[in-house]
């Protein structure tokens, strides 16, 4: 079956080599404990959001950061890899091929098939990896939910709901509105 991604042949799990391998196919292809996860490629809601962000987020940036789309990997560890919607890293962090360790940002915008995997999943790994803000994007509602790292635990640290305008402070200055980010009027 074409477009099929390769399965491992000693039954062992799969690793960022292996996940190198997949095809260039359009799908989203990240480990999970060396578990393949395959995504659809994104709506155009999803898109919109994502570029709103990066250009929101990519104005008030500081300088030793950047703020990337996807596709980009993010290596927590040798067997999990994720490619965040929008991620902020410390550029000396980012390699020719990927960003290894946590991210200080890592924004994932909901989809039906994705929003499981985004709240639950994503969310434990990125917790346990220590990355320290974590956003979720909700195009269908609208809805913003920011999540920081304290004690090592995820806090809900803002939610903006529609319109509502947050002013956030970590990891940087910047105020957003979640329907600003989703909406099919220009920004």
């Amino acid at each position: 079956m074409t477009g099929v991604p390769p399965a491992s042949d000693s039954g062992r799990p799969l690793t960022w080599v292996d996940l190198e391998s997949m095809p260039d196919d359009g799908r989203r292809y990240e480990l999970v404990d060396g578990v393949l996860l395959v995504s659809p490629s994104p709506r155009p809601v999803h898109q919109r959001a994502v570029a709103r962000l990066v250009i929101a987020l990519t104005a008030v940036c500081p300088p030793d950061w950047e703020v990337l789309p996807a596709p980009v990997d993010v290596v927590l560890a040798d067997d999990t890899v994720f490619i965040p919607d929008v991620v902020v890293g410390d550029r000396e962090a980012f390699t020719s091929r990927a960003l290894v360790g946590p991210p200080v940002l890592a924004v994932e915008v909901h989809s039906p098939r994705t929003r499981t995997l985004d709240l639950e999943l994503k969310r434990v790994k990125l917790e346990q990896a220590g990355c320290p803000h974590y956003w979720l994007v909700d195009p269908d509602l609208p809805s913003l939910r920011c999540l920081a790292l304290r004690d090592g635990r995820y806090e809900e640290v803002a939610v903006s709901e529609g319109d509502d305008v947050i002013a956030l402070v970590e990891p940087f200055a910047v105020r957003l509105s979640a329907l600003g980010l989703v909406s099919d009027n220009p920004a």
